[in-house]
Order: structure tokens, then C-alpha cells, then sequence
């Protein structure tokens, strides 16, 4: 019988990236019923009504953007969406026929490196192609000849096709978004970790983590001198990036690394 892996609890999404991967789907699904209800799909709420509430939708939308944008940047979780050919092939074939054989995933995870190639490709496309198309089209349809003299077009019929198709491609996304999250190690662990912020993961990816807290302190060691002093400074960056990785990953042992740098100071 194959032997099971271990697994552990993981913190990997931050308090931030939660608030801000749950407002953006209420907005989105809140934009995408007035929609259709402006488009007269449904008869829910009347047209004014949803025209209103999409509008104010929209730019809690825009202002989440604005916000969102700052902690990307200031965190370097930006570095999430860099597309990337490495396991590109690796990952294709998986989501085709490897998801169904429960083959191994391909991808690991690490903080800054939680999406796999075809993720990064997609989230890259939405970020940097779709969502500012639908902002751009959604601002041109708020103020074309409002209230008096907005913004002049001859016919908001083209914007009006690239708005909607904008918005299915959306759409398209979030099913398929939906669908995937039930594909982790059980039905409702992706659910989970984006809910509480701990995702479980196996003992190799783990290692992954350490080496990239590693990697990050060596980073900020590079740029300190040979004195006593910055020796110094040197001991606390390790025990610091040994701290964090430790709360980030529950695992008892790591304490007694933590407590072995710390003698040597």
C-alpha cells in the first residue's frame, strides 16, 4: 500500500489577500446580477434600481483595485503573476488527464510563488487585459453625455460589445474558478485555506517555504558588513526569518533551530 504523505498547517494567505479575494467576488457576482438586470435578463429589482447598484458596485470595485494595487506592490506579492514556461507543459497535462488519475500536482507551492503556470497566465491576463477593459468600458458607459456634457463618443455600441463580452469572459472565469477549487486534497481544503488563511501542505513543499524564508534573509544579509555589528544585525535577520517561518508553519521542531541560532549569539 502507498504510503501517505505527511501534511501540516501552512499560513500562506494573508489577512489582506482574504478580505480582499472575498469582497472582490461579492462585487463581482453583486455586478453580474445587475447585469443581467439591466440588460433585462432578469426582472429582480427593476432597471433604475439595478443601474444604481451596479454603479455603486462598481466603484467599491475600482476603489478595491486602488488598494489592492498598494499591497501587491508593497509585498511583493505581484511576483505571484509573472508568467512563467517552467512546468507550463507539466501543468496542462495535468489538469487534462492527471487530475482524474489523482496524479501528483505538479506545482508547488511557496508564499510567494502560490499559483502554477497556467494560474499566473490567467490571473495575469485578468489583471493586466480583462479587469482594466471592463473598468475602462464600465467608466465610458457612467459618463457618456453625463450629466451634461460627459465623455463624447459617436455610439457606445462598441464599448457596449467589449463591456458584455468582458463580462461572460468573467463569468466564464469564475465557474471555472469554482470548479477548481474543489480539485485540492479534499472537496472543501481550498475553501478552507482562503477562508482561515492555513493551508495544509505536504513535508516537501514545507522545505520549499524554509528555503524561501532562507533565501530572503540572505537577501538582506547581502547588503551588511563584516563588523561586529552588523554580525549582529546578520544573527537577527536569520532568527527573524526563523520566527516567521515558524508561525507560518506549525511544526515544533522548528523552536529548537530558533533556540540553537540564538545560543550561538
Amino acid at each position: 500500500m502507498e504510503e501517505k504523505n505527511m501534511t501540516k498547517k501552512v499560513y500562506l494567505y494573508k489577512r489582506f489577500e482574504r478580505f480582499w479575494h472575498w469582497s472582490q467576488t461579492i462585487l463581482i457576482f453583486a455586478l453580474t446580477f445587475t447585469g443581467f438586470e439591466i440588460h433585462g435578463v432578469s426582472n429582480f429589482i427593476g432597471y433604475e434600481n439595478a443601474v444604481v447598484w451596479h454603479n455603486n458596485a462598481a466603484w467599491a470595485f475600482i476603489i478595491l483595485i486602488i488598494f489592492a494595487i498598494f499591497w501587491h506592490l508593497t509585498t511583493d506579492e505581484w511576483r505571484n503573476y509573472i508568467p512563467t514556461v517552467n512546468n507550463f507543459k507539466a501543468q496542462v497535462n495535468y489538469y487534462l488527464t492527471g487530475i482524474f488519475r489523482h496524479a501528483p500536482h505538479p506545482t508547488k507551492k511557496l508564499t510567494l510563488s502560490k499559483l502554477n503556470p497556467l494560474q499566473r497566465l490567467v490571473y495575469f491576463g485578468l489583471k493586466i487585459l480583462l479587469i482594466p477593459l471592463m473598468v475602462a468600458s464600465g467608466l465610458l458607459y457612467m459618463y457618456f453625455h453625463y450629466p451634461l456634457q460627459g465623455i463624447e463618443l459617436d455610439s457606445l455600441k462598441y464599448i457596449a460589445i467589449l463591456h458584455t463580452l468582458g463580462a461572460y469572459l468573467l463569468i466564464s472565469f469564475v465557474i471555472i474558478h469554482l470548479y477548481l477549487i474543489t480539485t485540492g486534497r479534499t472537496l472543501t481544503s481550498n475553501l478552507n485555506a482562503m477562508i482561515t488563511g492555513w493551508d495544509e501542505m505536504e513535508e516537501d513543499e514545507i522545505k520549499g517555504i524554509v528555503i524561501e524564508a532562507v533565501d530572503g534573509a540572505g537577501l538582506r544579509i547581502r547588503s551588511e558588513k563584516g563588523d561586529e555589528k552588523s554580525r549582529a544585525e546578520v544573527k537577527s535577520i536569520l532568527v527573524n526569518a526563523l520566527k516567521e517561518t515558524e508561525y507560518k508553519v506549525m511544526e515544533d521542531d522548528m523552536e529548537g533551530q530558533k533556540k540553537e541560532i540564538k545560543r550561538k549569539k
